[in-house]
């Protein structure tokens, strides 16, 4: 059976992403800021109850998330 907190933390990534390349207004760009900490803190939640190979593709969503954090910060 598949780790919950994995696939609720890709579900939130995919949801993050997509977000953030439709957001055109203030308030969408906003909408993302806060799905973006949400997404934060629903991986480090998933962190701990992760198998290595789960926790290695959360590691690599982490490093997506501050990818799109810094883009937004400079746009």
């Amino acid at each position: 059976m598949d780790n919950p907190y994995f696939q609720e933390a890709r579900q939130t990534i995919a949801r993050l992403e997509l977000l953030a390349f439709a957001a055109e207004t203030d308030t969408q760009r906003e909408a993302v800021k806060k799905e973006l900490h949400r997404a934060k803190m629903i991986l480090n939640s998933a962190f701990p109850y992760s198998s290595p190979a789960e926790q290695d593709q959360i590691i690599h969503m982490q490093d997506l998330l501050n990818d799109l954090y810094d883009y937004d910060l400079y746009q």
